[in-house]
């Protein structure tokens, strides 16, 4: 497997919406095992495509022990509302409480192409939301007010230069270092 390099923001692939997978190819086997991989390398519960410069519409979620491959998703029920903090493995270091559906039901294929259904609560229903919504570019500081929306670009005004193709690669250094920081840090990273 392959760890991939991470799209951050200001790459226009973030920005845009995904074409829906029309077949399931060797070649998209191997992207989610690589999206797994590159996922729990830098410590995060779920990656879209996008991130990763593809514009298949795919996510990869674990969430504790309960590893989910999302193809075509869409969300078909949603119910209540919570706030929480999120993070965002295209933003590094920025986090901020996003207001979400506290309830989805999700449609999806599987890794298979077989048709199911998922629902989730807390964190993987953040997860899913998030996710999907990195499908239809989206992204969580969409959702942030004026005022912290400034205060969350100008956060990442100081740290892009860290990434001037605007893509994140993962060194075993970063590998480690995420961990540690990981254990340090409420907010989860998707």
């Amino acid at each position: 497997m392959s760890l991939l390099p991470i799209q951050v923001l200001g790459s226009s692939i973030l920005r845009v919406d995904t074409t829906p997978v029309v077949e399931i190819t060797d070649e998209l086997q191997l992207l989610i095992d690589n999206m797994f991989y590159t996922m729990h390398a830098a410590q995060g519960v779920g990656l879209a495509a996008p991130q990763v410069g593809r514009s298949e519409r795919l996510a990869v979620i674990e969430v504790e022990t309960q590893p989910l491959v999302l193809i075509n998703p869409e969300i078909i029920e949603e119910e209540g509302s919570e706030r929480a903090e999120e993070g965002c493995l295209s933003i590094p270091d920025i986090y901020g409480d996003v207001q979400r559906s506290a309830r989805v039901r999700v449609r999806a294929l599987d890794r298979f192409g077989q048709s199911f259904e998922v629902e989730g609560t807390d964190l993987l229903s953040r997860c899913l939301q998030h996710e999907i919504d990195h499908l239809h570019g989206k992204l969580f500081i969409d959702y942030f007010s004026f005022l912290k929306k400034r205060s969350a670009m100008a956060k990442w005004e100081m740290q892009k230069s860290k990434y001037p193709s605007l893509l994140r690669f993962l060194s075993p250094d970063d590998v480690r270092r995420l961990r540690e920081e990981h254990d340090d840090h409420p907010g989860e990273r998707m």
